[in-house]
């Protein structure tokens, strides 16, 4: 496959997947007899994979380790950093999943309570010393 079509098929630009292959976020793609890049399905693989990692909030330069770590033959060390980088980076995720899940259970919150609030608000029942604290809310 070449890379026009490896961009559209994962909505990257030309120019992402040529910089993923430059830096070592992916490892180099077979070229062809004319010299154009010819994707198999294992580099497909990669591009998915640094396209979702990406979105994950992984680094770069983790990536790029990831990736340098693949080409190596050290096997049981290479798989165990590797695994260790893909461990952290689900760690991290799972933290800002708990984060994303607060904000938006305070949005609900808000939503639910907002024709409330703005009814006092205008009965003017809605003082300062009545003020809620949402932070404790969250506890």
């Amino acid at each position: 496959m070449n890379i026009k079509k490896a961009a559209e098929m994962f909505d990257l630009s030309v120019d992402t997947l040529r910089y993923y292959e430059r830096v070592g976020v992916i490892p180099p793609v077979h070229r062809n007899a004319s010299g154009y890049r010819d994707y198999t399905t294992n580099d497909l693989n990669w591009i998915y994979l640094a396209k979702n990692l990406r979105n994950a909030s992984l680094s770069v330069e983790s990536l790029i380790e990831f990736a340098k770590l693949a080409q190596l033959h050290d096997t049981q060390n290479v798989e165990n950093a590797q695994k260790q980088i893909l461990f952290d980076q689900l760690e991290e995720l799972d933290k800002k999943l708990v984060e994303m899940q607060q904000v938006r259970d305070l949005l609900v919150y808000k939503i639910e309570a907002y024709d409330d609030h703005i009814a006092k608000f205008k009965a003017g029942d809605g003082g300062t010393d009545k003020v809620e604290k949402l932070w404790e809310r969250a506890k």
